[in-house]
């Protein structure tokens, strides 16, 4: 492991008045809250936290603003979306620099993540047109019925984003519902709320009407009930214990809701996998982004046949990472996002270590790199009876296990209550996808951790069990953000009995009339 002393300078575009203007964008009347570089602990700038009325605020001219919106044509909305494209792409330096400085993640995963909104952008200027104009279908007697399908926006749509992908989260689950007609009010992290906030001003910038995205800011418990309260659709992506609540007060306000939560994720390699290459796999799986990714890898189950070979390059890999503060490309593995979450993956290695487990590599806080730096670790003899064998542990920690036969491989991967992401490693594809099929995930990708899955915008991506419920990208990653109404019509009155008819003869009518239009096929 590379280790360098602390001298690091902050990015020069990330100055004292850009950030000032970036948080004046926050509708908060409330007290400030200190966020931090993480790499150093220093203040950057005072983030105003937003108080219930500010929230109401921001929600009643949201409202106004979708109002127009929702009455533009969608090939002017989509204008929109393809100028922010370019805008996206051309500042993604800039975005990568506050992300870095906000987070603390490596630059190479914070370019990675800019590229995720004008991916969206990209895939749903292709579809959004498409999906957002109404489609006529027939009705129940031909000829002369007939009903519509019209997509509807929801109105105003609340999203609270994590800290894990502020930028990427707080930007991308956003396009599809602005697309659709909708107004959007944000509630990033406290942590990171600063890319987002910059996304904002690129769509405004490529003439997203101002109002139209609101941002609010505060801790959970004070901001999300009356931001719930106040929205028509939520989307949410964090932990399981969060999402319950919020799915639950939804559910009482009648209103929708997408929840994308935790994982335990597996990866299981069979017997006749490259074992460079899904090496190479669980080093990204493991510790991109210092673990912190909800698809990333926590258990990876062995044939006992590879796993000595298996560990000596696994470990070897890990062992040699380039972990450092920097704002270049060098670092392999940047920082967790602040010291209260690094003692949360400490505790999870010590309670692992207390009832058995081995540290085949890493298990320690690194405070001599930065305040909440921890090592890459990868441990062996976890069991269900610790928290990191059961639990989403959401950092750098990976448990190695084995198994005899791929019937075993299987029942170990699904044995968990979560089912967000699976990885499957093998020489011969086919035998990996009749595996994947059987594997209780939203997504599981063959000879890949997870960017396969979570790249291809064209396919709905979620969770299972309590990995969340419904999902982001595809068709429904915009369709969720609108109602459908059905416009019927009826040309001629001819449903009930005609004039003089008996009631007898009109129902043996109607059954002969259904036989016949199934018989022709018709309906």
């Amino acid at each position: 492991m590379t280790l360098a002393p602390l001298e690091l300078s902050r990015p020069a575009s990330v100055t004292d008045v850009f950030l000032n203007q970036l948080v004046a964008r926050v509708l908060g009347s409330g007290a400030t809250w200190k966020l931090t570089e993480v790499y150093t602990g220093d203040v950057l700038v005072g983030l105003p936290q937003s108080t219930p009325g500010d929230i109401e605020r921001a929600f009643a001219v949201a409202r106004e603003a979708q109002r127009k919106w929702a009455a533009t044509p969608v090939k002017q909305r989509l204008a929109v979306f393809k100028r922010a494209h370019t805008l996206f792409v051309d500042h993604a330096r800039d975005i990568a620099d506050l992300i870095q400085v906000e987070s603390g993640k490596n630059r190479r995963m914070a370019i990675e993540e800019t590229c995720d909104p004008p991916m969206v952008m990209s895939h749903y200027l292709k579809r959004a047109a498409k999906l957002l104009a109404p489609v006529k279908r027939g009705g129940p007697v031909p000829l002369v019925t007939s009903s519509t399908e019209v997509r509807r926006p929801k109105g105003v749509v609340g999203i609270i984003a994590p800290w894990n992908f502020p930028f990427a989260t707080g930007i991308s689950d956003a396009v599809p519902a602005l697309m659709a007609g909708n107004a959007v009010v944000l509630k990033p992290d406290n942590k990171t709320a600063l890319s987002p906030l910059y996304g904002v001003r690129l769509l405004e910038e490529a003439g997203l009407p101002e109002g139209l995205f609101q941002v609010v800011c505060g801790e959970g418990p004070d901001v999300g009930p009356t931001l719930i309260d106040q929205a028509d659709y939520v989307m949410f992506t964090g932990s399981t214990a969060t999402g319950k609540v919020i799915g639950e007060r939804a559910g009482r306000n009648l209103i929708g809701c997408c929840l994308e939560l935790g994982g335990k994720n597996p990866m299981i390699v069979l017997a006749d996998a490259d074992i460079g290459e899904a090496v190479r796999g669980a080093v990204f799986g493991a510790f991109g982004n210092t673990g912190q990714i909800c698809m990333h890898v926590e258990r990876i189950y062995l044939p006992e046949s590879r796993y000595d070979e298996f560990k000596t390059a696994f470990v070897a890999a890990a062992s040699a990472l380039d972990v450092r503060a920097a704002y270049d490309f060098g670092p392999e593995m940047g920082s967790l996002v602040s010291v209260d979450h690094m003692r949360r993956v400490k505790s999870h290695v010590d309670d692992a270590v207390a009832k058995g487990a081995t540290v085949l590599t890493g298990g320690k806080p690194r405070p001599d790199l930065g305040p909440a730096f921890f090592e890459p670790t990868i441990l062996e003899g976890v069991t269900k009876d610790m928290l990191c064998g059961v639990t989403e542990t959401f950092g750098p920690v990976v448990a190695l296990h084995t198994y005899r036969t791929v019937d075993e491989a299987v029942a170990l991967a699904n044995d968990t209550d979560y089912g967000l992401n699976a990885s499957v490693w093998s020489a011969d594809v086919p035998a990996a996808r009749a595996l994947a099929a059987r594997i209780e995930s939203g997504n599981v990708n063959v000879n890949d951790i997870l960017a396969t899955a979570y790249a291809a915008k064209g396919t709905p991506s979620g969770g299972v069990k309590n990995s969340g419920v419904g999902a982001r990208h595809g068709d429904q990653g915009l369709l969720k953000y609108t109602d459908g109404q059905n416009l019927a019509v009826l040309k001629k009155q001819v449903m009930g009995p005609r004039p003089g008819q008996g009631y007898e003869k009109y129902v043996e009518s109607m059954l002969s009339g259904l036989k016949t239009l199934r018989k022709l096929r018709l309906r």
